[in-house]
C-alpha cells in the first residue's frame, strides 16, 4: 500500500471528476490520502472530503501566500475545523520568500499562530518552505519539541541535515523526476528511509513523462518507483516503510 500524504482533492482542478481520480488512485495502490488545506474555505473543504471518502484524511492550514488576509479571528475557525474527525494535522503554513505574495512579517506571524495550534493539540505540522529555509529552521526550533514534516523538499543538504537532526520527516514529490532534479535525487538518496513520506501535491508537480498535465494521486506508485531505483532497494520496500512512518506521524488507523 501506498499513502499520499500531501494532495489538494478539493482543488476545482478535481470537481468535474474527483471520484473517478480517487478511484483510479485505489486501483494504483493508494490506500490513504491526506488532504492538506491551503486556506481557510480549502480546510473546510478537506474536512468535508474527509467525511465523504473513507480513505481521505484531513489537514487545515492556511498557506504563507494567503497570511496577508488571514485575520486574528480566523484563528477561531481554524481550531473549530480541527475539532471536526479525521482531521490529522495541522498546515499546510510556512515561510515563502521565493514569491512574496504576503509580507514576510505576516508570514512569521501566521506560522507562529499555526504552530502554536498544533503544539497545544499535539497534532503534526505540514511545513511549507521555499527560500525562507534559516528563517524556518529559527521558528520550528524555538517551537521545540514539535513534530513536523517539511513538504515538497527543495533545500540543500545542510537544511535536509538540520531538519534530520531535529526529528523531522522529509517529504519528496514527483518533481524528483524531472532532467535537472539530480540536486533533489541527491537529498532522496541522503534522507533515511525512517524519515521518509511520499506525495503527490497533487494537482501540481506531474511527473516528467506527464508535465503539463494535471498530477493526480496515483502517480505516487511512479514516484515510489524512482524513489526505489535512487535508493537502490525494492519498490516493496519503499511502499511499507514510507507508509509505516506517513501512518505513524498522521495517526492512521
Amino acid at each position: 500500500m501506498l499513502i499520499d500524504t500531501h494532495c489538494h482533492l478539493d482543488f476545482a482542478q478535481f470537481s468535474v471528476d474527483r471520484d473517478a481520480v480517487i478511484r483510479r488512485a485505489k486501483e494504483a495502490g493508494v490506500g490513504y490520502f491526506v488532504n492538506i488545506g491551503a486556506t481557510l474555505d480549502s480546510s473546510t473543504a478537506s474536512c468535508e472530503l474527509s467525511v465523504k471518502y473513507p480513505e481521505v484524511y484531513a489537514s487545515v492550514g492556511v498557506h504563507p501566500h494567503d497570511a496577508d488576509s488571514f485575520k486574528d479571528g480566523d484563528l477561531d475557525k481554524i481550531k473549530e475545523l480541527v475539532s471536526k474527525d479525521k482531521v490529522v494535522a495541522i498546515g499546510e503554513t510556512g515561510l515563502d520568500y521565493f514569491r512574496n505574495l504576503s509580507s514576510q512579517d505576516n508570514q512569521k506571524r501566521l506560522f507562529i499562530s499555526l504552530i502554536e495550534v498544533a503544539k497545544s493539540l499535539d497534532l503534526p505540522l505540514v511545513v511549507h518552505t521555499r527560500q525562507a529555509e534559516e528563517e524556518t529552521l529559527k521558528i520550528l526550533k524555538a517551537a521545540l519539541p514539535l513534530r513536523a514534516v517539511v513538504h515538497c523538499f527543495s533545500g540543500d543538504e545542510n537544511f535536509l541535515k538540520s531538519c534530520l537532526a531535529l526529528g523531522f520527516l522529509i517529504s519528496f514529490t514527483c518533481n524528483i523526476t524531472y532532467k535537472k532534479a539530480q540536486g533533489l535525487r541527491d537529498m532522496v538518496r541522503l534522507t533515511p528511509l525512517d524519515k521518509l513520506m511520499l506525495e503527490t501535491d497533487a494537482p501540481y508537480l506531474s511527473p516528467e513523462a506527464f508535465r503539463g498535465k494535471r498530477n493526480e494521486p496515483c502517480q505516487i506508485k511512479l514516484l515510489a518507483e524512482e524513489v526505489s531505483r535512487i535508493k537502490g532497494v525494492s519498490f516493496e520496500e519503499i511502499a511499507d516503510r514510507t507508509t509505516e512512518n506517513a501512518k505513524l506521524f498522521f495517526g492512521l488507523k
